[in-house]
């Protein structure tokens, strides 16, 4: 979306441009969407179109171009320390990683190694992790294997003279023999090249390159080679993406404006400390995992639940790349569905918002909002409350056992 001549408001992906489109220019964007979407539609002046082969190409591309250009609506710069990066090293053998924002510096200093490049920010983890699956496969890369010092004796023979061992990556065709010294520096060099131009959206410059050692691989009588380029060309002009299709579409084929989404949040700590929240999801009254987000709380003090909260709202309602909820589940009272609304109001943001409210055996009692909502919606409010305060606890201890270990 433009503003006006190259000024770009906002890049974004989708598997059917006109749902995508038409759901900016509904009229209830306001409360669907929130008053930030609304007022980027206002701005934008022109909306254009680039079309690529495959949803994990667009999801590169969109990447890519979001780095490249940084549009003012877009969320890279707010909280990319939440967002997940691919970072290729710098070392005679890269590695090629999926590393947190906030754990990059972590990551530097413990595997004591340097970023050569680094793409993203990827907001979504999953979307990644399938996308970096059919990557693997097209283009197999080192992770953490070591690798070896010395030749391969043959081509039968995975097994060096000084003992070096494929790893179980080499053993399934997604690491290119690295750790069994089946691969040579130069050849590895050319597979990461081509790798970081189709991680910029150069699909076709990747083409010609493998067209051409192809052609010079045979030349030279190395059919071997010219064979694994072969394949590797056919891979890339085929790619079967069906999982991040299904990812992008939800698991079906409903247009965003055909999905009721409810949001219920949930937080827990002890005694004030390793405090997290979590987001579940509820999608036309089924649970939808794929869309759960966890938090690290950090500008909350002690069992300030309160606090909690509103940092975990205001943290979930600045991804204005994740779909809007029809309704706000909070768990607690009064108190919480204020603190919830006021936060929302002061984002420009306008959810109904409803709160579970406890017994003393932490059993819904009541259920505080507005009565025809809750009267339509109550199972599945009492299932995304439910379920956020399971995922909730069961993130605090994966967290507090990290911690001890």
């Amino acid at each position: 979306m433009f503003v006006k001549g190259k000024d770009i408001l906002y890049i974004g992906k989708a598997t059917s441009l006109r749902a995508r489109v038409r759901s900016y220019f509904s009229k209830d964007i306001v409360s669907t969407r929130g008053a930030h979407i609304e007022n980027m539609v206002r701005l934008s002046k022109t909306v254009r179109a680039k079309t690529t082969d495959s949803v994990l190409e667009a999801l590169v591309l969109e990447s890519y171009l979001i780095k490249k250009h940084k549009p003012k609506y877009n969320t890279d710069e707010k909280d990319d320390k939440s967002f997940n990066f691919i970072i290729i090293t710098k070392e005679a053998f890269p590695r090629v990683l999926i590393v947190r924002g906030r754990d990059l510096e972590k990551q530097l200093s413990t595997f004591n190694f340097q970023p050569s490049t680094k793409f993203g920010p990827f907001p979504k983890g999953g979307e990644l992790r399938e996308a970096i699956k059919i990557i693997r496969k097209i283009f197999p890369f080192r992770d953490k294997c070591v690798p070896c010092l010395f030749p391969r004796i043959s081509a039968s023979n995975l097994r060096t003279s000084a003992g070096c061992k494929p790893c179980f990556n080499r053993q399934i065709g997604l690491c290119p023999g690295v750790c069994s010294g089946e691969i040579s520096k130069q050849d590895y060099s050319a597979q990461i090249r081509n790798l970081k131009l189709f991680l910029e959206g150069k699909k076709k410059t990747v083409v010609k390159n493998l067209e051409r050692e192809m052609k010079i691989a045979a030349k030279k009588h190395f059919f071997e080679r010219a064979h694994e380029l072969k394949c590797q060309l056919f891979a890339l002009n085929h790619i079967r993406d069906v999982a991040l299709i299904k990812r992008e579409m939800g698991g079906g084929q409903r247009e965003e404006s055909e999905i009721f989404r409810i949001e219920a949040y949930d937080a827990a700590h002890l005694s004030g400390k390793n405090s997290v929240a979590v987001m579940t999801v509820i999608e036309n009254g089924e649970v939808n995992k794929n869309e759960y987000r966890k938090f690290k709380l950090h500008g909350t003090a002690g069992a300030d639940d309160l606090a909690s909260l509103e940092e975990v709202l205001r943290r979930r309602f600045n991804h204005l790349e994740w779909r809007m909820p029809n309704i706000v589940v909070v768990d607690g009272g009064v108190n919480q569905k204020r603190r919830a609304e006021k936060t929302l109001k002061e984002m420009g943001i306008s959810v109904p918002i409803v709160a579970v409210v406890k017994d003393e055996f932490h059993k819904p009692r009541n259920i505080s909002g507005d009565s025809k909502i809750v009267g339509k919606y109550e199972r599945e409010i009492l299932l995304g409350n439910n379920e956020a305060h399971r995922f909730a606890i069961k993130f605090h201890r994966e967290l507090r056992d990290r911690i001890k270990k």
